[in-house]
């Protein structure tokens, strides 16, 4: 009989960015832009727990590269965390990011990842600035938005995605992602001026 979970929730800022273009069109169940995907993207936690261990506070951040459409597989995925995170902290988002710990949207995901890179441990700036929000885990990973210019007038658009049954986000402010790059041992990408989200989620199992 396999041991009962650890409860764990959060409620956290995320932001995305990915590989495809403005609005993505994974979040309308359609494949992927370029028929591969690549995304990056991290939460900071308000307020979180898995058990007794307090998360509040605490940035982990995330890049994947899938082969093909995310559901079909074969994904390969680094974590990364803020360098602030103590030892029961750092397993503790380990184990949530595995799916181990069951939730969504990790339990899912983690079905989609056949290659888990060594974590990464860095220095955090997380900036929440609507949709000219960034974040930056070391020399790693970095995300940056701007709005989506209308392509006549020049002119920042305000565009959002309602994703009723959407798993990783339910709502969610579309951005320009002008930097969505990781450059980690195994995985490096660099996909400037694709889609990009900024939202508040909250998650639990």
């Amino acid at each position: 009989m396999n041991a009962p979970q650890t409860k764990w929730s959060f409620e956290a800022d995320f932001l995305q960015a990915c590989n495809c273009d403005y609005g993505c069109p994974c979040e309308f169940s359609a494949p992927p832009t370029r028929g591969f995907c690549e995304g990056t993207g991290a939460w900071r936690i308000i307020q979180g727990h898995f058990g007794d261990v307090q998360l509040d506070g605490i940035t982990v951040g995330f890049a994947a590269h899938w082969p093909n459409a995310i559901h079909e597989g074969n994904g390969t995925l680094v974590v990364l965390i803020d360098e602030r995170a103590n030892a029961k902290q750092r397993e503790a988002l380990l184990t949530i990011c595995s799916g181990q710990a069951g939730g969504l949207p990790f339990e899912i995901l983690a079905t989609t990842i056949s290659k888990v890179l060594d974590p990464i441990f860095a220095p955090v700036d997380f900036q929440l600035n609507g949709r000219e929000s960034s974040v930056r885990i070391g020399n790693a990973l970095a995300v940056a938005m701007e709005p989506i210019k209308n392509p006549v007038t020049g002119e920042p658009e305000s565009v959002r995605v309602e994703h009723a049954t959407g798993f990783i986000f339910k709502s969610a402010e579309a951005t320009s992602g002008k930097e969505c790059r990781i450059n980690a041992p195994g995985l490096q990408f660099s996909w400037p001026d694709k889609a990009a989200f900024v939202t508040r989620v909250n998650y639990g199992n």
